[in-house]
């Protein structure tokens, strides 16, 4: 870990402890955390940085249970199974939260691209390609006007329904890294039509990620498309 890396990871920690600090004491936030309420005072007013290891440790742990109790705060879920979570797809504050919390705890490799579909995976696929530093595309089911050249992906549905996303194709090139990532992960049709795009880019994938897994079925659909990483947030039950 370089120093820039470094620091980065002490201020996220930071920002995660600021963010539990806004509804605990110090006493509570040494109790969720197992750091000294001392530690966590100077900590979440500036005065010093956690270490390197104490910082990952906040991020992999506090920070992941703090993201999964405000996912289960925010979204709802009707009785036809239907979830809305426009609480946390709007709010970038958070989805920047999300970032370094999703590549601490799944060890994605920083890829070139983040890609995602229209139109809830588009915040998300944001707040990880700036964390990572890289460049943020989303495939869409209409053809941009002014574009010339696609690269697109088919599927038909058990129900005989055929849809189709396009992806410019300026937006991958041979031999990028590229990271999946959606909002909701139920069917694992989306993400495998997004992985289909990223062959056909000869683009190689770090992984997929998703705030929600509705289920197993998408997941494990994911899992036998690539060796990568392949993982979500929270699952729709424990919400």
């Amino acid at each position: 870990m370089n120093r820039a890396e470094k620091a980065t990871l002490q201020l996220q920690a930071v920002d995660v402890l600021r963010t539990l600090k806004e509804t605990r004491t110090y006493d509570e936030l040494s109790a969720d955390t197992g750091l000294p309420a001392g530690d966590l005072n100077r900590y979440v007013n500036g005065h010093v940085l956690p270490s390197a290891d104490r910082a990952r440790e906040v991020v992999q742990n506090a920070g992941a249970d703090l993201l999964q109790a405000e996912l289960a705060a925010r979204v709802h879920v009707d009785d036809d199974g239907y979830v809305d979570n426009s609480g946390i797809v709007f709010d970038q504050s958070f989805l920047e939260l999300v970032a370094p919390v999703a590549a601490e705890t799944f060890d994605f490799d920083a890829p070139d691209v983040v890609l995602t579909a229209a139109t809830d995976g588009i915040t998300l696929a944001a707040a990880l390609a700036g964390y990572y530093g890289a460049d943020c595309a989303y495939a869409k089911q209409s053809k941009e006007t002014a574009v010339e050249e696609f690269v697109e992906a088919r599927q038909r549905l058990e129900s005989g329904i055929e849809f189709t996303y396009y992806l410019p194709a300026s937006a991958l090139d041979d031999g990028d890294t590229v990271l999946v990532v959606d909002d909701l992960i139920r069917s694992g049709e989306t993400q495998e039509l997004l992985l289909d795009i990223a062959d056909a880019a000869g683009a190689d994938v770090t992984g997929v990620f998703a705030l929600i897994a509705a289920g197993e079925t998408g997941v494990d659909r994911a899992r036998e498309r690539t060796d990568a990483p392949v993982g979500a947030l929270t699952d729709l039950d424990d919400l």
